[in-house]
Formats: C-alpha cells, structure tokens, sequence
C-alpha cells in the first residue's frame, strides 16, 4: 500500500496509473497558453514558487528555469519520490509530501503558488485556501489552473463522469472568496492513438470514455480550461 499524508484528497487519475498521467502531462498545453497567462498576472523570475499536488514533478522543472526556489508539495509519498528523483540535479528544488491544507512551509514564504488539476476544485478546498493565506507574501499570487466543465466535449464527458459537479456552485465559490478567472483555450495533441484513448479511459466513466474515443479522431483534442488566481 502506497503511504499518503494524512487528509489528502485522494486523485482518480495519477494516483492510479502515473505512467498514463505522464502521457496527459505531455500532451496537455504543447502551446504553454497557461504559463504565458500566468506569467502575464505575476512573472516568477527569480521568485520562490509553490507547485501544490505536483505529483511526479513534471512542471517543477520548467518552473525552476526562472525562479529562484522551487517547492513541490505531493500527499502521495510514491509520487513525491518520483518528483524528487526528476529533479536531482536541479538546484533550488525541493519536494515535501505533504497536503494542500497542512503545507510544511513558513508564513509569507512564497510569492508564486501554482495548483494545476488538483484539489483546489471549489467547496470544501477552505483549508487549503487558508493555508495559501498563511504562505504567500504581500504582492505574492496564486493559481488554480482546472478543467472548465461547462465548455466543448471535454467538459461534457467530465460532466458525465461526475454527474454531481456544479460548475454554477463552483464558480459562486471562487466569486465569494474574490479570485478572478480567465477563460484557456488549451489542447492535447499526443504522438499515439493509443496513448489518447488510455488518457481517456483514466479521465472519465469506462462507458464515457469510450464514447470519447468514438467522437475523437486523430491525435488531438480541445481541453478548455479556467485559470484562477488571486492576488495577496
């Protein structure tokens, strides 16, 4: 049995299958549309920069080309492992396993965080979002990068596989905790069929998914997103 921090919310997809979540890593954003929209809200030269539920590490790296530390924090200790072992050789990285609502970190220690598909989904985050309060400087700012459920094909398989999501409760909760959001117009494009349909089959509902591969040909798919963020 894997060991996980205490309190993590546990993930559907990289949790399980990590190599087929690499393959979506991959995939994700060839064009970096959400790291340009980011960069244009608060650059991160030279900053200190928090990856919340980093998993295998697969952004730390680019995210260190520009910032003078960077932290990774992964509740899965399996996947903090991996994360620490992408980036051995790269100073100013480190990675703690450890929960979005418990970050090992000290007060206003951060001046970028940056949580992408993970656990900051709208109700019930309140404790990860205190804690993001307590790490970030004055004039710091952090990110939620998520799926946008109310938008193309993506977002109706999510809705789907998850029947209980409301995007309209979602976006009332991000309302009432004053973040802003932008619309992302992202893509997978993938290098094998069969990579694009096993992406699928950890995504969505075995039923949903295979009617995703049905209505998707080719090697490529929209993936509309939001990115949220708020300034401290």
């Amino acid at each position: 049995m894997p060991r996980i921090a205490r309190g993590a919310v546990p993930s559907p997809n990289i949790w399980n299958t990590p190599q087929i979540y690499e393959l979506e890593n991959r995939a994700a954003d060839p064009d970096g549309v959400a790291d340009a929209a980011m960069r244009a809200l608060r650059p991160w030269d030279g900053a200190t920069v928090l990856d919340i539920g980093c998993g295998t590490g697969y952004h730390l790296p680019g995210y260190a080309a520009d910032a003078s530390r960077v932290i990774g924090v992964e509740p899965h200790h399996d996947l903090a492992a991996l994360a620490r072992r992408r980036c051995a050789g790269l100073a100013g990285v480190e990675v703690h396993a450890a929960t979005a609502q418990d970050l090992p970190l000290a007060d206003t220690s951060v001046d970028v965080a940056v949580a992408r598909w993970a656990y900051f989904f709208g109700p019930g985050c309140e404790p990860g979002l205190r804690e993001l309060s307590r790490v970030l400087r004055r004039g710091g700012t952090a990110f939620v990068i998520d799926l946008d459920a109310t938008r193309g094909s993506f977002g109706r398989w999510f809705s789907r596989t998850v029947p209980t999501y409301s995007a309209s409760k979602v976006e009332a909760f991000w309302d009432r905790h004053g973040w802003q959001r932008q619309p992302l117009d992202l893509r997978m494009t993938f290098e094998r069929r069969a990579d694009l349909e096993a992406v699928l089959r950890i995504e969505f509902a075995p039923e949903v998914a295979e009617q995703a591969i049905a209505e998707t040909p080719g090697l490529e798919l929209p993936y509309p997103n939001v990115l949220r963020w708020r300034h401290y």
